[in-house]
């Protein structure tokens, strides 16, 4: 196999543009890419050109000869997929050119929220001639969860901020930070400046665990973690009790296993990595030894994703282990196999991050502060209550309102017709109001799958700039 994908794949599509014989899967018009894992190149026909090498953000493409020893697992991941996969086009897709219609002034959009979701959107609306993009960020520093999301010691899957700094330093675009909507500058103050608005703002909230003692202290929200180790401004005063030598961590997705691998990890491993200097004082004085992560169903049906398992278990001096009769009856899959393979729960010392399954949280234990927390077996019955000093749900994000828009609280986010933000009781598009990313279609997919929702945002804008449905600009101050 020539090239491997690895760890790192932020699934942007990249690669798979700059592929000449289309061996990178799935593809941006394949229905499943948006909720790929990573990318994959198939050995049979990658023909070693080196293109995707160059293309990708974040270096996550590796001739074979030149794979880590934890990331030789990558090879056979890449060729069993494609072993699968059905048969594709000789060619790559390629996505239509933007036709846009001069309609006698430069088309003027303003962005609010600057992750990857704004930044691909600019990069969109930056193809057009002419066109003029401002970006609005609340906080103080751009690029919204690369930067207060992504775990710090994920150095390579940071690196796409690269291609974000390419955008940013467009002559025709400017940003401006810590500016937020509603609080400095209104919607409508931005429709009298631009001809349009897209709002690519995320989805900042966790959902809530509504169980008895949730609202304990010691229970954190998942978001709360990661932005006090990322170092989000505010986030210093989160109070973090490793104290306890368990901590429990309540659902089992990719952001379960940073925080479990961030708090279990040697912090001099952290400290060449981008991680506060006051977590990683926190780290130092840890009494933490094992941290369990739990979640309500079986194996085959765990959150984190294989690339994402594949990179804790080679954690350096992190043991992590299984209860192999949690697993008995899990059907055979390349996670469930990795699973299989892992030490066993009651067996090892010194640091170790426990994978539970099967187990629903009944109650947070505890009167002043938390002791515990109390599981059903969500497959057969009894329980188990476990003893913690700690308590964090990572149960997904959601969305928050936004300022003047509406919003369908069942879901999340911000109603919406292929990007054209729309009145609910209507469902008449709210005119030049638009939305991209996790506020657009909810938290899903991963880094890269935001290029291609921003971009189909932009044509719909586009195609009502074209129809005279964009008011004009009426202020330029």
């Amino acid at each position: 196999m020539p090239h491997v994908v690895t760890q790192s794949c932020v699934g942007d599509g990249s690669c798979v543009y700059a592929c000449p014989v289309n061996c990178i899967q799935p593809t941006p018009d394949d229905p499943s890419f948006e909720l790929a894992e990573m990318l994959h190149i198939d050995p049979t026909t990658c023909v070693d050109c080196g293109a995707c090498v160059s293309a990708c953000p974040v270096d996550a493409i590796k001739p074979h000869a030149r794979l880590a020893p934890e990331e030789l697992a990558f090879e056979a991941i890449n060729a069993a997929f494609h072993r699968e996969a059905p048969p594709r086009p000789l060619l790559a897709p390629v996505r239509p050119r933007l036709l846009v219609r001069d309609r006698g002034e430069d088309l003027r959009v303003a962005i609010v929220g600057s992750g990857p979701a704004a930044l691909y959107a600019a990069e969109e609306v930056l193809t057009i001639p002419g066109a003029l993009v401002s970006v609005y960020e609340r906080q103080d520093r751009p690029y919204g969860l690369v930067h207060a999301g992504v775990a710090p010691d994920h150095r390579r899957t940071r690196r796409v901020s690269r291609q974000l700094d390419r955008i940013r330093a467009h002559p025709r675009l400017t940003m401006h930070l810590g500016v937020e909507i509603g609080r400095d500058l209104t919607h409508d103050r931005l429709l009298e400046r631009h001809h349009a608005v897209i709002y690519a703002v995320g989805a900042a909230s966790d959902r809530r665990l509504e169980i008895p003692g949730a609202d304990l202290p010691g229970v954190l929200p998942a978001t709360d973690m990661v932005a006090w180790y990322n170092g989000v401004l505010g986030a210093d005063s989160t109070p973090v009790d490793l104290s306890h030598r368990r901590v429990v961590i309540v659902g089992n997705g990719n952001v379960a296993l940073d925080i479990a691998r961030i708090l279990m990890m040697d912090p001099d491993a952290l400290a060449g990595s981008d991680i506060a200097p006051r977590a990683l004082e926190v780290l130092r004085a840890s009494r933490v030894e094992e941290v369990v992560v739990a979640g309500r169903r079986g194996p085959e049906h765990a959150a984190f994703t294989l690339p994402e398992l594949v990179g804790l278990t080679s954690t350096p001096g992190v043991s992590v282990r299984v209860v192999p009769e949690e697993l008995a009856g899990a059907p055979a899959g390349p996670k469930v196999d990795l699973l299989r393979g892992l030490g066993s729960a009651d067996g090892g010392m010194g640091r170790r991050i426990t994978l539970r399954f099967g187990l629903t949280p009944q109650r947070v234990l505890g009167t002043e502060r938390v002791t515990g927390i109390a599981f059903a077996r969500t497959d057969a019955p009894g329980g188990e209550d476990l003893e913690a000093g700690m308590v964090v749900t990572a149960i997904g994000y959601r969305g928050d309102p936004v300022p003047a828009l509406p919003f369908d609280a069942a879901r999340g986010i911000v109603p919406n017709e292929d990007g054209r933000v729309v009145d609910p009781g209507t469902g008449a598009p709210l005119p030049g109001t638009y939305v991209a990313g996790w506020a657009k279609r909810g938290p899903s997919g991963f880094i890269g799958t935001n290029k291609g929702c921003s971009q189909d945002t932009v044509a719909a804008l586009v195609d009502d700039h074209n129809a005279g449905l964009l008011r004009p600009v009426t202020s330029r101050r």
